[in-house]
This record gives structure tokens, C-alpha cells and sequence, in this order.
């Protein structure tokens, strides 16, 4: 695994944390919008490291 497919790793799992960061503060500050945009980020986060795994299992 290269260093640059490590890096993509992290800023993908690093992208899904945040977003739950500001989905959880989305709803403790009562902001549907900062909710909204934290919901968006896990879920784009979550399907960028399904790709890594694809990727991952096409290069076994």
C-alpha cells in the first residue's frame, strides 16, 4: 500500500468523524442545518472508504 492510498485512508475516515462532530452539534445547539451538513459528510465519507476497500480487494 502506498503512502498516498494511507493518506487517502486517513482523510476519508478523518471526513466521516467530522461529520458525526457536527451532526452531534447540529442537534445539541438545535441546528438543522449544521445537522444536515454533518449527516452529508459521514455519508460521503462512508462510501469514499467503501471505495478504498474495493480498491483494497481488487489489488489482492
Amino acid at each position: 500500500m502506498s503512502l498516498d492510498d494511507k493518506k487517502d485512508k486517513l482523510e476519508h475516515k478523518t471526513e466521516e468523524l467530522s461529520g458525526k462532530a457536527k451532526e452531534a452539534a447540529g442537534r445539541a445547539t438545535d441546528d438543522e442545518r449544521l445537522e444536515a451538513e454533518g449527516k452529508g459528510d459521514r455519508a460521503t465519507g462512508s462510501l469514499k472508504q467503501a471505495g478504498d476497500k474495493l480498491k483494497d480487494a481488487f489489488k489482492r
